[in-house]
């Protein structure tokens, strides 16, 4: 018996030290290196993202191809989550992809296998996620079975930008008919109507929306030959008037579509992802809306630096974690709108402010060795869209200057991004060390403990470690680590009682 205690002791040292590397010494490592990118400074795509992509890619292909597989998808529109998230997700990667490979087309060198080859499988699966009609259920509650007809824009973007990524990456033509009538009807209706304003569902109409879905068609029109630059130009009526709000003088979030009223003042969330598209549609107007963006909500103290959910004079409290959209708010600072910031700040040129967010969002995303970011995977949902918060961060980090980047500005890193090293770095050591003390105490022994039950703690310990490796094998890895941390706790000791005879001595 006391073999079989010395053999789980000194493997669950082993496997200790294992996932201290694993988790905290390596990220640590890697997050030193990628700081240092280039590509962070520049508004140039960071070399890691490549490598995050590539191993990001085999696994979307398999959860898109198997979601299409199981058919159709009915969920209460209520589920934000489970009904968008998984759409969204899909166009946040063709997005991405389609960046990594005009940059790969640039510099052959940064990635020799581009990602249209390496990743065709994954690009197919996405493009066919978001085209299948199964996986549409929510906006057919909404709008009835002509929900590609009339409004509904939020899904029709998707599907225009899906749908132009996958011909732009694959040159196949394959949904070239479905793009151009989509593009034409949705322009069409976005032309005729009074505002230039169309809801996302009955009566929602989000103008953050809007601005990505013009930016879509006319990103088709280089696929389709077609010229929507009028409508671009005409297109700006939805953002001017009342249809601001008149607090910040920025585009509000909510307008009423059909009297063209702002409904709810300027978030966060929705200016970062507007002004992450509107540079390639109106530069001059993009530059004044970032500008009044900066002097409303950006805020930087010595830890941290970002965007806020709402204006500097409107207080949300410490914590609030009520919506869906902009994600937690901590302190002021939007999550979402931080995220969704590095993408805007690397469009509009801003690399002073770009460069503190990537880094910091490079953090934060606790990028594992096997290119899993482990923080937005926790973020996302597990059941319907479990990749779309990787996805998100790739298209963040990889949108480049539309506006002339600046030059020659001081960049200093908030403290959050030193701190979250150093803290990788002392978990990795502290486990580390912890194993090797207890080790050196199970070599020593302590009379005054011992270990009840010793047979039937073995036998449970293997039992863990024979489901971890059939959990790791037959589903995920990530139930195969709950079974790992639960061996670890084992073989557990107690005190002895006073005046009681030792019983399995646990020294080797």
């Amino acid at each position: 018996m006391r073999k079989s205690l010395a053999v789980c002791v000194y493997v669950n040292a082993a496997i200790a030290v294992g996932l201290s590397l694993y988790f905290f010494l390596v990220p640590a490592g890697e997050l030193v290196w990628d700081l240092r990118d280039p590509g962070l400074r520049s508004g140039q795509v960071p070399r890691f993202a490549f490598r995050w992509h590539r191993a990001l890619s085999p696994k979307y292909e398999r959860w898109a191809a198997d979601r299409v597989r199981l058919g159709r998808v009915q969920l209460s529109t209520r589920d934000i989550a489970g009904t968008e998230w998984p759409l969204f997700g899909s166009v946040f990667y063709l997005w991405a992809t389609e960046a990594l490979q005009e940059a790969a087309q640039e510099n052959p060198g940064s990635c020799p296998v581009p990602p249209s080859r390496y990743a065709r499988g994954a690009i197919e699966a996405a493009a066919a996620l978001v085209a299948d009609p199964g996986q549409a259920g929510w906006v057919k509650q909404h709008w009835g079975d002509d929900y590609l007809q009339k409004e509904d824009l939020f899904y029709r973007m998707l599907l225009i930008s899906a749908l132009t990524s996958y011909q732009r990456l694959l040159a196949d033509a394959r949904y070239e008919e479905l793009l151009r009538r989509q593009v034409e009807s949705l322009a069409k209706e976005l032309d005729e109507s009074p505002h230039g304003l169309l809801d996302d569902y009955p009566g929602q109409c989000y103008p953050v929306d809007i601005v990505p879905a013009i930016a879509a068609i006319r990103r088709a029109d280089a696929v389709l030959g077609t010229d929507h630059s009028q409508l671009v130009a005409r297109a700006i009526r939805g953002f001017e008037d009342t249809r601001l709000d008149r607090h910040t003088g920025l585009p509000a979030y909510v307008v009423d579509s059909k009297t063209g009223r702002a409904e709810d003042s300027a978030r966060g969330v929705g200016l970062s992802f507007m002004l992450t598209w509107a540079p390639q549609l109106w530069p001059q107007t993009a530059q004044d809306w970032y500008a009044g963006y900066e002097r409303q909500f950006w805020q930087e103290g010595l830890f941290f630096a970002g965007f806020r959910e709402f204006p500097k004079d409107i207080d949300v409290g410490w914590l609030n974690i009520s919506d869906v959209d902009a994600g937690p708010i901590i302190a002021g600072y939007g999550v979402a709108a931080s995220a969704f910031g590095v993408g805007a700040a690397r469009a509009m040129g801003r690399m002073d402010h770009a460069y503190k967010l990537a880094a910091q969002a490079l953090v934060a995303s606790w990028p594992l060795p096997d290119g899993t970011l482990l923080a937005p995977r926790v973020l996302s949902n597990v059941s319907d869209a479990p990749y779309l918060g990787e996805a998100a961060t790739l298209f963040a980090l990889t949108r480049r200057p539309v506006v002339q980047a600046q030059s020659g500005v001081k960049m200093r890193l908030p403290m959050l991004v030193h701190l979250g090293v150093l803290a990788l770095l002392a978990l990795g050591i502290y486990e580390i060390a912890a194993s090797v003390l207890k080790l050196r105490r199970w070599r020593r022994g302590n009379a005054r403990r011992y270990v009840p039950q010793p047979r039937l703690q073995v036998l449970a310990w293997w039992i863990l470690l024979g489901c971890a490796a059939i959990a790791g094998i037959a589903f995920s890895g990530w139930i195969a680590l709950v079974f790992l941390l639960a061996a670890l706790i084992l073989p557990w000791q107690r005190k002895r009682p006073a005046g009681e005879a030792a019983q399995i001595p646990y020294t080797t």
